[in-house]
């Protein structure tokens, strides 16, 4: 059985709603690193750090400075609840103070708990790089809206684990509303279902986010690594102050 058809059977037989159960609660801070305060870096002539975005060798979306002395990882679920309010709260005032001088960045990866997580995953990927982040904090921001369309089309989800390879993620986008939202902003009905039919890609992020999650003992999202170092935190509150601890002020 392919990782991506793992994920799929066993997170629907368990139920979508216990996709939020997956996010971390860890909320103590670490204030054990520390650095001296970095100077802004400016951007080449003509852009903006928070413009400019590069895949990283392990497939993350890198936004801002990426030689940038400060360099954090975030690894996200696209079910997960506390990630929504990160993305609302959090990564807006992150980029904006901090991503924008080029001191620090923000990559975000994917670590995959269910079906529904690994389909928008793969939606948001489709386009250019520079549409990733913006399109996962649209799906964040509508994901009552998503769960609440999955509970409503439970049979038809089924349905769509019995599938072709290539015609399973299509039917839980379907099913879900997810391609219809995401044309609305942007990814066309016909650019969705091209990728979610190319299922070489789509197990390809749910192995990287097996892969990197026992590598790196990821086990709840979000997860955040500030310059390799694994932090104990999931909240922009108890995160900006590592940050400037970092040097990030």
């Amino acid at each position: 059985m392919t990782i991506s058809r793992r994920i799929l059977t066993s997170s629907l037989a368990a139920g979508l709603a216990l996709a939020l159960a997956a996010c971390s609660g860890t909320e103590e801070a670490d204030e054990t690193l520390a650095g001296e305060p970095i100077a802004a870096i400016p951007a080449p002539d003509g852009q903006a750090w928070t413009e400019m975005v590069t895949v990283t060798p392990e497939d993350g979306y890198l936004v801002g400075n990426p030689n940038a002395p400060i360099k954090l990882i975030e690894y996200a679920s696209h079910t997960c609840g506390h990630c929504a309010e990160f993305s609302a709260n959090g990564s807006p005032q992150l980029k904006k103070q901090y991503v924008s001088t080029g001191v620090v960045s923000l990559e975000l990866r994917n670590l995959v708990r269910d079906p529904l997580d690994l389909t928008i995953a793969a939606l948001v990927r489709c386009g250019q790089p520079q549409n990733m982040m913006p399109l996962a904090d649209q799906a964040w921001a509508s994901i009552d809206a998503i769960f609440d369309n999955a509970n409503r089309n439970g049979a038809a989800l089924e349905a769509a684990a019995q599938l072709p390879p290539e015609q399973r993620f299509v039917g839980i986008a379907q099913a879900t509303g997810l391609i219809d939202f995401f044309a609305a902003r942007g990814l066309s009905s016909e650019q969705a279902r091209t990728c979610l039919s190319d299922n070489a890609k789509v197990e390809a992020i749910a192995a990287r986010s097996q892969q990197q999650g026992t590598e790196l003992n990821v086990t709840g999202t979000p997860t955040f690594f500030l310059n390799g170092r694994k932090l104990d935190v999931n909240t922009w509150a108890a995160l900006e102050p590592i940050l400037q601890t970092a040097g990030a002020r």
